[in-house]
């Protein structure tokens, strides 16, 4: 009964090669989830900065508002980003 449960619940070699789990050479071929935590990090930043310099010149009555904490958090959030695209680039540690 084990191994039949154990027989259906693993992978095909077709459901290997959609996924990308294993390459010719039989190793395993994975993307980190921080490269793409980066990348999500670098368009909210995108985001964030474009907004703040499009209202950069129109005067507000909040509170704060001169600090721009919109600018800064774009910046801070493209850094950040841009630091673990780069970081987690894919092949980036592999020796080869």
């Amino acid at each position: 009964m084990v191994g039949q449960i154990y027989n259906f619940c693993r992978p095909t070699r077709w459901q290997y090669t959609i996924s990308g789990g294993h390459t010719m050479s039989g190793k395993a071929h994975m993307l980190p989830v921080w490269f793409f935590i980066g990348i999500l990090l670098s368009i909210y930043g995108v985001i964030i900065l474009v907004t703040a310099l499009a209202e950069f010149s129109k005067p507000t009555t909040v509170m704060l508002a001169e600090y721009h904490p919109g600018l800064f958090g774009g910046v801070l959030l493209l850094l950040i980003g841009g630091f673990y695209t780069f970081w987690f680039w894919p092949g980036r540690h592999n020796p080869k």
